[in-house]
Formats: structure tokens, C-alpha cells, sequence
């Protein structure tokens, strides 16, 4: 009788859980039994121990959160609230119109609802008509779209309407 390769293969793999029962493998394959007990064997749980000398889990930390998680950024009393508003230069939003926006006739659209655009280089003049939709903009950033052909729209702002604006 010739024996087939299905004959000498095991139909169902038994798990890992109860292949390593008995005596001889206590340690499920981690090496010493001790090594795989609880989260002191990884340094902690979680963002443990990620303090000042946190070298084994500094590629970790600086993978999730860059390099600014470590050290101090500025300084600041207390009391202090830091200007949190985000901002971008006209240039910037110029340069890269084609790369992230949508053009509608000869005018890009642009949405930047929580952004406030700012005038950038002084030398700079703006190539593209833009159409900007964002919450703020300063004075030399609203003259260079005038001057370019486009057009800015702010939204309606609390303390705009508290200045009479």
C-alpha cells in the first residue's frame, strides 16, 4: 500500500496552550518561568518609566510622539495660557495650491475654518487667485489676495463683534 502525503499530515494542529501542558514547559516557550510573569518584564505598563531616563523606550515615545514629549518647551508661569490659534502663511498656502485644493474656474478654493492666514515674506508676491475661507487674517494677508485677483472670507468671530469690526 502506497501512503499519500495527506496520510502522514496531521489534520488538526493542536493549540500552543495545551501543546506546552506537562512537565518540562513551564515557561510556554519564554525561556526562564520567571521572565514572563508580569509587566516589569517589558519595563512597565504602558508610557511607564518613560521619564527622564527612559532609554529602553525612547524609540517608542519619540514613534508616537515626536521629539517635543521630552524636556521642557518654553517658559511659562502658571497662569500663563499659551496662543494655541493655528496659523499658515499666504506663501505657504500658495506654493502647495495644487497639491491639497480644489480649483473652481481660475480660482482655487481653499477651506481653512480654523486657521489664521498671515502676510509671510515680504517679497512674496501670490501667483495663484485664491478664494481662502478661514477664521482670521492679518492685514498684509488680506492686501496680497485683493492685490492677486482673489478674495477672503472670515467667519464670524465672537470678539470681531465685541470690537465693532
Amino acid at each position: 500500500m502506497v501512503l499519500g502525503i495527506t496520510d502522514k499530515m496531521k489534520l488538526k494542529k493542536r493549540k500552543k496552550s495545551s501543546r506546552m501542558h506537562g512537565r518540562g514547559s513551564g515557561s510556554h516557550g519564554w525561556g526562564f518561568r520567571k521572565k514572563h510573569k508580569k509587566s516589569g518584564h517589558r519595563g512597565g505598563k504602558g508610557m511607564a518609566g518613560s521619564g527622564k531616563r527612559a532609554d529602553q523606550k525612547k524609540t517608542l515615545v519619540i514613534k508616537l510622539y515626536g521629539n517635543k514629549y521630552f524636556g521642557k518647551q518654553g517658559i511659562t508661569s502658571r497662569k500663563t495660557e499659551r496662543d494655541k490659534r493655528k496659523r499658515i502663511n499666504i506663501d505657504d498656502i500658495d506654493l502647495n495650491v495644487e497639491k491639497y485644493w480644489k480649483k473652481s474656474g481660475d480660482k482655487w478654493e481653499i477651506n481653512l475654518p480654523e486657521y489664521k492666514i498671515l502676510g509671510g515674506n515680504k517679497d512674496y508676491q501670490i501667483k495663484n487667485k485664491l478664494i481662502i475661507k478661514a477664521k482670521e487674517a492679518s492685514k498684509t494677508a488680506r492686501d496680497k489676495i485683493k492685490k492677486s485677483g482673489g478674495e477672503i472670507i472670515l467667519s464670524a468671530n465672537k470678539r470681531a463683534e465685541k470690537n465693532g469690526k
